[in-house]
């Protein structure tokens, strides 16, 4: 057993416990970062292997998966599948898995959800392969640029709809830029992710104005068939402050 093994040196590197409590709550990923540090935590694989991922949450589940999605794009995992979700009256799970050579690194996915007003609260580590991220919501909100009144945003081809905060404007106006032939596709959410509006517009357009309904934060800009046809990428300007 490894831990056998190193007692004395894990002894050595903890020795001083108040360090790695966040009030009386031991801080798990600091914990983990001390381990990897010392060589004591291994997360890569002698060859690519199958990870299951749980995540577990008592937030909104369709605002919850929107954050854990854009986190671990930011860890640069974009190809995973769900396995398995399920909610209860105080707990939603979200049960992933992906093939790597090495596991998901803590020190990175605290990171990216820091950067999203989450933490992890706990992990569990059922085996090598297999791991459980209990995360806090409280202060979510979606790492998106913010629109404020008269600013405009440029947004390049992507292969996935461009997202924007526009919790502190009443109306936007986008342009298809050139190169573009844009069949709109624009869904307001609130700041729990709940779908308030959809427009949409099946003849090709270069320009609209929308009004905001009222406690919009997010905005979803696409394209009704594919992508493709907004290649040449978008423009918005922010209208009015709220």
């Amino acid at each position: 057993m490894k831990y056998a093994k190193n007692k004395n040196f894990i002894n050595i590197i903890f020795e001083k416990e108040s360090d790695f409590y966040i009030k009386t709550k031991v801080d798990v990923v600091k914990v983990l970062q001390t381990l990897k540090e010392n060589g004591l935590l291994e997360l890569f694989y002698n060859k690519p292997k199958m990870l299951k991922i749980t995540f577990k949450t008592n937030a909104n589940p369709l605002f919850f998966v929107k954050v854990m999605s854009d986190t671990l794009r930011g860890m640069g995992y974009y190809r995973y599948i769900t396995e398995h979700s399920s909610l209860d009256i105080s707990e939603f799970t979200w049960s992933i898995k992906l093939e790597s050579e090495y596991a998901m690194d803590p020190i990175l996915l605290r990171n990216q959800l820091r950067k999203r007003g989450c933490d992890i609260d706990d992990i569990l580590r059922f085996n090598p392969t297999s791991w459980q991220y209990d995360i806090d919501m409280r202060d979510a909100h979606l790492d998106l640029s913010r629109v404020r009144d008269s600013e405009i945003l440029e947004f390049n081809r992507s292969l996935y709809p461009h997202w924007i905060d526009v919790s502190q404007v009443k109306k936007i106006k986008i342009w298809a830029l050139s190169g573009s032939t844009w069949y709109p596709y624009v869904a307001f959410y609130d700041k729990s992710m709940h779908l308030l509006k959809v427009y949409t517009r099946d003849d090709r357009t270069y320009q609209i104005t929308l009004k905001l309904p009222v406690d919009t934060a997010y905005v979803k800009i696409t394209d009704m068939y594919t992508l493709k046809n907004i290649k040449g990428g978008v423009r918005i300007k922010a209208l009015g402050r709220r």
